[in-house]
């Protein structure tokens, strides 16, 4: 029988923002959209008390400021990079361009076009995220994207050196240091010193996420992002002490961070409780940490394996970690997840900074119905359609009449009979005799 050695302390979760956030960012928009750069500069200086002359930073300032990053870091960005770059190019040569003849002489086709621009958001705050610049920003230009701005905010008033130097590494036409709500605007609608954008990607606090909500529509998005979840899949041979170290290395993130362990082994799972008190003391995140696992980390005992995929798959878990004896199984089995990472040599920290694999990723169960974000998200999947058999246009046509006409669509049902009259036997009694085909 299952058994359940740890329940969350908080109850209840939502896809959607409180009142007071949807407000303030609601009153954002309307007034960056009503008032321009004069607006954006003034949101900045109150929110991160940063108003340069321009926010947008010159080739000059750029290459000054990379020179101030160690060169150790700018070869481990460098190398990450080359990952990231190399998994969204294989995804791209997996998309087929194509065309077919479906009938004598009717030509469909299939083709990819990359958004002509797209806006890249890389938080700092709490942390400097410089890995998202790898993530938006490298799989936008592997997709071929023409143009990408990127925001960043300063930190605490000072440059974030090496955010700006992944930024640059990974090829961003703009890189303007402006953050939040304002920066996610400007980006969407444009100011007198910015341009807009087809669609942003990134993650971002509350208002960051629900700036994009409120936006999605006027410009695509890549996720409506949520609190980072992990949940752990392990059976009697995995270690608990990993276990513990890989549910409280997600749980840093934030104080809302969910962390699930599924267990077969009732004896792991205590071990691991105990683990994360040992551990939680120490830890130099424990501000996070701490409360993210007591209000919303869980551990659950099941029978066996089955059950544990069955119980995974309706948490559809943004990360899913399994360390089990054969853990490629469960990539034959689970279906709802943002990523898998396989066996105790994959954590889910790899995806997050090196291993190359997009670390945006769908949460709060979206994992239900997509993937994360990727080189085709930044990619229009478009159709075109060419008929050069007049035989088949004719035949096209009357059928086209008929369709439309169950369906009570007058002018489209004569658009196919023009067709079926111009290049068949087909009358057009509807037609005046001077206008017939």
């Amino acid at each position: 029988m299952p058994v359940v050695l740890k329940s969350p302390a908080a109850t209840g979760s939502t896809t959607s923002s409180p009142p007071d956030v949807r407000e303030k960012v609601a009153d954002l928009i309307a007034d960056i959209r009503r008032r321009g750069d004069q607006a954006v500069r003034e949101h900045s200086a109150t929110f991160d008390r940063w108003e340069p002359e321009s926010f947008r930073l010159s080739d000059a300032e750029i290459a000054e400021i990379v020179g101030r990053v160690p060169q150790q870091v700018l070869d481990d960005i460098e190398f990450v990079q080359q990952q990231v770059r190399g998994f969204a190019e294989h995804q791209l040569a997996s998309m087929r361009e194509f065309e077919v003849e479906t009938l004598p002489g009717v030509h469909l086709g299939q083709k990819h076009i990359p958004v002509s621009a797209a806006g890249a958001y890389v938080p700092g705050g709490r942390y400097p995220l410089l890995a998202s610049a790898h993530m938006t920003i490298l799989t936008a230009k592997a997709a071929g994207v023409p143009r990408v701005v990127a925001c960043t905010p300063p930190i605490r008033g000072e440059v974030p050196a090496a955010t700006v130097a992944a930024m640059h590494l990974a090829g961003a036409d703009e890189i303007h240091l402006l953050g939040g709500v304002q920066a996610v605007v400007s980006m969407a609608l444009g100011t007198e010193s910015m341009a807009p954008v087809d669609m942003l990607a990134g993650p971002g606090n509350a208002f960051v996420a629900e700036a994009k909500r409120q936006l999605y529509g006027e410009i695509g998005i890549d996720l409506f992002a949520g609190p980072t979840e992990i949940l752990v899949l392990a059976d009697e041979t995995a270690d608990p002490f990993v276990v513990a170290v890989d549910l409280l290395s997600q749980a840093e993130h934030g104080p809302d961070s969910p962390a699930v362990l599924i267990t077969t082994s009732e004896s792991l799972g205590r071990t691991v409780l105990e683990h994360v008190d040992a551990l939680l003391p120490d830890m130099p995140t424990r501000d996070n940490a701490e409360p993210a696992w007591r209000d919303h980390g869980e551990v659950h005992v099941v029978d066996d394996l089955d059950a544990a995929y069955a119980l995974a798959d309706t948490y559809a878990s943004e990360h899913v970690q399994v360390l089990t004896a054969r853990p490629r199984e469960a990539l034959e089995v689970m279906r709802n997840y943002g990523a898998l990472f396989l066996g105790e040599g994959t954590c889910v920290s790899y995806g997050d900074k090196v291993i190359g694999t997009n670390h945006v990723l769908p949460t709060r169960g979206a994992a239900r119905y997509t993937g994360g974000l990727w080189v085709g998200k930044y990619l229009k999947t478009v159709t075109y359609q060419e008929v050069t058999d007049p035989a088949a246009s004719a035949r096209l046509g009357e059928v086209c009449g008929r369709a439309a006409r169950v369906e009570l669509f007058e002018g489209h049902a004569r658009s196919g009979d023009v067709r079926a009259a111009r290049y068949g036997d087909a009358a057009l009694p509807w037609a005046p005799p001077t206008t017939r085909p």
